[in-house]
């Protein structure tokens, strides 16, 4: 099967490139990764404008969806331009609020952009608890609304600032689509990694093409052609995946998507960090806004070992 975008899709995806390119992204993390959430809430208010988080509700609750390959394509971009917030927690927060009652009251807002959601599952830590406006807690009870959160604590990635829950708060239903989510969460981290294995590619080619070394640029070296060929490989294998997990949603196809995107984004991180020398290792240069983001991803919402047994299993378990 030939697999293509159709130029709807296509002019969505370059349109969203456009704006968070003119939108200066990494002093938005870099707020983000302070506390300051005022341009982080603005982006995201710009986010929502184009339509991003609609497609993750419903059309009955004032969204466009669920439409999980146009949200695959905005994630991938989400992610070359590493936007902070709880993105994938709040397109899953969207899956999980299926209950009438509290669809009707949350979701319109989630759509709109007006509120931002974050989820812990089993007593774990939320991502930005402290900057969402909707905190759900997913248990072997149910799905709670938590009245309040813990303090921040570290991350890897500093734009990704993690918080403990408190417990109880408003049942929201006993029976959430817990799978369904999952596997939503599953596919935009993989988006989302896709993005930022990319970007890394360009940021590095673009370096290697200015760094001289013995009187000659390094890219014009064999052995970085080569590590930088493996990489652009490894994306290119992982993006039909990504992309075919999108229309078939199957736990086992999202799996594999997560797995091979998010271990071709932390090969592309490796790559990068190797070419640019000293310079990749300082937190004041860009590179490591990406950098932190892809090992980070790589174990949200499933290891990869935990995706290779989904995928073994025929999808019959997480």
């Amino acid at each position: 099967m030939r697999f293509l975008l159709d130029a709807e899709q296509r002019e969505f995806a370059a349109s969203l490139n456009s704006m968070l390119t003119a939108a200066d992204t990494p002093s938005v993390a870099r707020d983000w990764s302070r506390g300051d959430h005022d341009s982080g809430r603005a982006l995201w208010g710009r986010i929502a404008e184009a339509g991003v988080f609609a497609l993750a509700v419903p059309e009955a609750y004032d969204g466009l969806g669920p439409r999980p390959l146009e949200l695959t394509l905005a994630f991938v971009e989400l992610g070359r331009h590493a936007v902070p917030g709880p993105l994938v927690e709040t397109v899953t927060a969207a899956a999980l609020l299926t209950e009438p009652a509290a669809a009707k009251r949350l979701l319109p807002a989630l759509a709109s952009g007006e509120t931002m959601a974050t989820l812990a599952r089993d007593g774990g830590y939320a991502l930005d608890g402290e900057a969402a406006d909707i905190r759900l807690s997913l248990t072997a009870g149910g799905l709670h609304l938590a009245p309040g959160h813990g303090p921040v604590g570290p991350s890897l990635d500093p734009a990704r600032r993690l918080t403990p829950l408190t417990p109880g708060g408003e049942l929201l239903t006993a029976h959430p689509p817990v799978a369904a989510a999952l596997t939503l969460a599953r596919l935009t981290t993989a988006a989302q990694a896709l993005g930022v294995g990319l970007a890394l590619l360009d940021k590095t080619v673009s370096y290697v093409r200015q760094r001289t070394q013995f009187g000659a640029p390094i890219g014009s070296f064999q052995a970085v052609k080569h590590q930088l060929a493996d990489v652009k490989i490894a994306l290119e294998f992982a993006r039909p995946l990504v992309l075919g997990a999108a229309l078939t949603m199957t736990r086992e196809d999202v799996a594999a998507a997560k797995v091979t995107a998010c271990e071709a984004a932390y090969r592309a991180a490796r790559t990068a960090l190797q070419l640019h020398g000293a310079i990749g290792y300082t937190a004041e240069y860009d590179l490591s806004l990406w950098l932190t983001k892809a090992r980070a991803l790589r174990t949200a919402w499933g290891s990869p070992d935990e995706c290779r047994a989904t995928v073994l299993s025929g999808g019959r378990r997480w």
